[in-house]
């Protein structure tokens, strides 16, 4: 195992800080997306770092696109049954680093949690470590970028998930929010807070925001790290990118439910936009007016130019307005039916959405 010291002197004591850094990598299927994440981990410019793969039960045999980076990376691999990505990234934050007898009282121990369709830059680890003795948190995340070798589909996707005139920018800049939310595709913990807290949650879908959150109950802070983005591939095509964001949009109110402290009016946004459209038509074929429906006209224009002035492509901005109306439509539908069984018919969430539960 290889550490990084940080030697700080003050005039009676001298103080050693043993930064170590775990990337754990929860990952079902993928052996394509593993292959590409692991070798953007095996060009970094820092190699002080090790490497934990959990395998969630996957259908085909992921060890052997690992065993291509034992020379090049500290690499760790597990197999363990199927229970979604939250509680298998706990069973890869109990196996990493242990202390050494020597430096147990002045450890500094980092998860960094990643998806598998993810890449990273060469500095990925560099630009952490710089991160972490300049910005004082608990907590970080990063943003996610379209790569350049992504197709028209994906970049069209990636645009819409980190807009401003979509999810409020919270996935791509720190500058949109006021308190940013880490998101394990690109976030890292202090092992210690991690441990308080109790790591992830049962959740197999929104386990991320509801981490984050359990730390800002516990007085932790987080931190957005702006020169640490990676590259999210995205759904490959619209269908199974309107289930994601329709699985996103159902886990807000139970999140809601859980964090009563941080719910914001805006979380419900794309409700309020889905029932806006829907009014839209109600008036314009009972009441021959257009008002309505002339507002979303406009907010088409916007998305459009603002797309093409972010991507330079035209295909790619005609596609993001698609992709922008599924993940509002989805989004909001899920929202919706989530809070209405949750909150009209008083359903536990374990009941009213049992496949976003692992069942022990």
């Amino acid at each position: 195992m290889i550490f990084n010291h940080q030697i700080i002197t003050s005039t009676n004591q001298q103080i050693i800080t043993l930064n170590t850094i775990s990337i754990i990598i929860a990952i079902y299927n993928r052996k394509d997306e593993l292959f590409e994440l692991l070798n953007s981990l095996s060009h970094q410019t820092d190699k002080d770092f090790e490497v934990i793969i959990v395998d969630d039960g996957s259908l085909i045999n992921l060890r052997p696109t690992a065993e291509l980076f034992q020379e090049s990376l500290n690499i760790e691999f597990f197999r363990k049954d199927n229970s979604g990505p939250g509680l298998s990234r706990n069973y890869g934050a109990k196996r990493a680093n242990p202390d050494p007898e020597n430096f147990r009282d002045y450890r500094e121990n980092w998860l960094v949690f990643v998806d598998s369709d993810v890449i990273v830059e060469k500095d990925y680890i560099q630009n952490i470590k710089k991160n972490l003795t300049e910005i004082p948190c608990d907590a970080f995340g990063g943003a996610d970028k379209a790569h350049k070798g992504f197709n028209l589909m994906q970049k069209a996707i990636s645009y819409s998930m980190t807009s401003v005139f979509t999810t409020g920018g919270i996935r791509g800049s720190k500058t949109a929010v006021t308190k940013f939310q880490p998101r394990s595709f690109n976030m890292g913990v202090r092992k210690s807070a991690f441990e308080k807290v109790g790591g992830f949650s049962e959740m197999r879908i929104g386990e991320d925001p509801d981490l984050s959150m359990k730390l800002w109950e516990n007085s932790f802070t987080t931190a957005f790290f702006d020169n640490i983005g990676v590259y999210h591939k995205r759904r490959v095509d619209f269908g199974k990118f309107s289930k994601q964001v329709y699985q996103f949009g159902c886990a807000r109110p139970i999140l809601n439910q859980r964090h009563p402290k941080f719910v914001k009016i805006s979380f419900a946004f794309p409700s309020f936009f889905l029932i806006g459209y829907l009014l839209g038509f109600i008036e314009y074929f009972f009441f021959q007016k257009g008002i309505i429906l002339g507002f979303y006209g406009l907010y088409t224009f916007v998305v459009f130019f603002h797309a093409l002035l972010q991507t330079k492509n035209i295909s790619i901005a005609a596609m993001a307005i698609i992709s922008t109306y599924i993940q509002m439509f989805s989004y909001g539908y899920g929202f919706l039916k989530s809070w209405i069984l949750l909150n009209i018919f008083r359903q536990k969430p374990e009941e009213a959405f049992p496949s976003h539960f692992h069942q022990s």
